[in-house]
């Protein structure tokens, strides 16, 4: 996709308009894997927070309109797919990340990666996807056909992956997916959280990031952005490390034995001496320690509530090379496929 904001969305239409309209019609039965989501209650819910977003990025909207215009599809069924994760505190998905600074690579780049573990459905819409606006960086992203923004890097060197934080939501508001995509128009750090920071959030997510600056993962509720640093190495799974936010693990069910996840990926990185690359990471998600509970995760029929999650691809990002590396289903049998800005 490339040129002004509704050529951008009619192109993307154009191109994938068959999956967007079959991820708009599976987002109503993923917001119902965790929620009981009536049409009218997804309508209302969809509106009101396509309202928050046409405040906060009103450019976004209008490529929203031309996707929906392209694909055949309505502005609210389009927006159902934004808002799916906004109905329920308990979420469908459950990620690893990392994000390694030069002095902890081989080549000194700058790497992030992700598992993004999640309903295996979404794997038939899942796409890679590269947009050229002309007033903003270039910018690469693998996510479902229709989303305004999802996990990816852009030429400035930003790169992102979002992991669910189990954190108190407000339901109504902004969609992460949009101030996701506004942290893709910028070019440091310090920009990227005033524009997190601007956004009226609806739910709380995590933001593992590689930028110029350095690592960084951000745990932003509702009401707040938190950051936390590291020049080498961080990683996080699916509980808030924040020390302001730590309280909210006593709230909230662990999600998809993210405790565990956490001191295995750690205990892994301090296996590679401080010194990663890609292929590294590619081995590392591979890693099934803690079955069913593991990094490459597969479906556990034991489990009634999450056992359906699944990784549905992993992703590392090469900020240097301006490469993203995905894996279509799990590591562990799934190569990965290079694409460049």
């Amino acid at each position: 996709m490339s040129g002004i904001p509704r050529e951008m969305g009619r192109q993307l239409g154009e191109q994938a308009g068959d999956l967007v309209k079959r991820f708009c019609e599976l987002s109503l039965e993923s917001a119902n894997r965790m929620a009981t989501v009536t049409p009218e209650q997804a309508d209302d819910v969809s509106a009101r927070s396509l309202e928050y977003a046409t405040r906060y990025a009103p450019h976004l909207v209008e490529e929203f309109k031309g996707i929906a215009e392209s694909s055949g599809v309505t502005l609210l069924q389009l927006m159902l797919a934004q808002v799916r994760n906004q109905f329920s505190d308990d979420q469908d998905s459950a990620c690893t990340s990392i994000s390694a600074g030069p002095t902890f690579t081989v080549d000194g780049h700058h790497l992030v990666a992700q598992t993004w573990d999640a309903d295996p459905a979404l794997d038939e819409v899942t796409i890679v996807l590269k947009r050229s606006p002309i007033d903003a960086p270039s910018y690469l992203s693998v996510g479902q056909a229709g989303l305004i923004g999802y996990m990816g890097l852009n030429d400035a060197g930003i790169g992102c992956c979002v992991n669910t934080l189990p954190a108190p939501s407000r339901g109504i508001g902004v969609p992460h997916y949009y101030s996701l995509r506004r942290i893709f128009e910028q070019s440091n750090l310090t920009d990227v959280i005033d524009v997190l920071e601007s956004a009226y959030r609806a739910i709380p997510v995590n933001i593992m990031m590689t930028t110029p600056q350095g690592p960084a993962n951000i745990e932003a509720t509702p009401d707040a952005v938190y950051v936390l640093r590291d020049d080498e190495i961080l990683a996080h799974t699916n509980h808030c490390l924040h020390t302001e936010l730590v309280p909210f693990n006593e709230q909230f069910a662990e999600l998809c034995q993210s405790y565990s996840r956490l001191p295995r990926i750690t205990e892994l990185l301090g296996k590679t001496e401080g010194r990663i690359d890609s292929s590294r990471i590619m081995e590392m998600f591979q890693d099934h320690d803690n079955y069913p509970g593991s990094i490459c995760r597969h479906s556990n029929p034991s489990d009634p509530k999450h056992g359906f999650i699944e990784t549905v691809f992993a992703m590392i990002v090469d900020a240097e090379a301006r490469t993203l590396h995905v894996s279509r289903g799990n590591p562990c049998n799934s190569p990965f496929e290079s694409y460049s800005l």
